[in-house]
């Protein structure tokens, strides 16, 4: 998969849930509420219980309607037992290029943490599909600004840490192509109302976005 298959997920709706905490018994529920309100691209961080079964979970449930993996991927190992549980994504809070690479040579897309451009270059030519801007709350919307001036036209970034329904504005205006967002949007045990209620909030957030 390629940058143009993660684009296409972004159509949508162009926000990345992070169910940082999630556990299986909950994955279906929660997968299923992000989905009703526009949410295609679901990211299970390996440091939650069980993660592994929770991808192959989410896989078997929305199939090609989602673009399901993991997150918080910090060994190369993980990539390939992420593509056996049906994963398709690979996301990363650093922007080690062997990861990257890993990702790339078994066909997922991948998105790792970047927080200077010496990192966003290194990662773009690794073969990164997008760059995870993070923490967003150090990486200010003039940072990005800056940044878009000499990244290469093509690249996807995504403002990520921090990121809530009211504050994706300043971000959008000088060029994110989306956001990744976590505990703002699900916290491990929530009730599945609590988070089909937090989506909706942000899918309202970005349409109330200037388009551009």
């Amino acid at each position: 998969m390629t940058a143009s298959a993660l684009r296409r997920y972004l159509s949508p709706l162009p926000l990345i849930a992070v169910l940082r905490g999630v556990s299986p018994a909950e994955i279906p529920a929660v997968g299923g509420a992000l989905l009703e309100n526009g949410f295609r691209v679901l990211e299970v961080p390996l440091n939650s219980p069980e993660p592994m079964q929770s991808i192959a979970l989410l896989s078997r449930a929305f199939g090609e309607r989602c673009l399901t993996g993991a997150g918080t991927v910090i060994d190369v190992a993980d990539v390939a037992k992420v593509a056996h549980a049906g994963g398709r994504l690979i996301v990363m809070p650093h922007a080690d290029v062997a990861i990257i690479r890993e990702a790339k040579r078994l066909s997922l897309v991948c998105v790792p943490g970047v927080s200077t451009l010496t990192e966003a270059f290194a990662a773009l030519q690794a073969g990164a599909d997008g760059l995870k801007m993070f923490p967003a709350e150090l990486l200010t919307p003039p940072v990005l600004k800056a940044w878009r001036a000499v990244l290469p036209p093509h690249a996807l970034v995504f403002a990520v840490g921090g990121i809530r329904a009211d504050n994706m504005a300043p971000y959008w205006e000088v060029g994110a192509d989306g956001f990744g967002t976590g505990s703002n949007l699900y916290k491990p045990g929530a009730p599945v109302d609590q988070v089909r209620a937090a989506a909706a909030g942000y899918a309202a957030g970005f349409a109330a976005l200037k388009p551009r």
